[in-house]
């Protein structure tokens, strides 16, 4: 079993965004984090909050340990307030769930 988060975002500045992505990633990687999904969002049709939603993304950890860490970590918490925090308007947690292994 893995634990998966599926994520919604408004992303304002894409360039920052992906500077996030980049600095993160290594921190991500430390902690056997990955992305399955990464998508653009165009339209959407139905969503349950009213912030509007551009992104939508799924990362998945071991386990929901692994990913406490993560966010827990002091180089990644600089990385998102350096980066994250002015490059989005709102962050929506569609889902988090364990996942059978494939």
């Amino acid at each position: 079993m893995s634990f998966e988060m599926l994520v919604a975002l408004d992303v304002a500045d894409d360039e920052i965004y992906a500077q996030y992505r980049r600095e993160m990633t290594p921190i991500l990687s430390r902690y056997n984090g990955s992305f399955g999904y990464d998508f653009k969002v165009s339209e959407v049709l139905i969503s349950q909050v009213s912030a509007p939603i551009n992104r939508v993304f799924s990362v998945r950890f071991p386990s929901e340990d692994m990913k406490n860490q993560f966010f827990n970590d002091k180089e990644y918490m600089a990385v998102k307030q350096h980066y994250f925090t002015p490059s989005v308007r709102a962050t929506t947690l569609i889902a988090s769930y364990e996942k059978p292994d494939s």
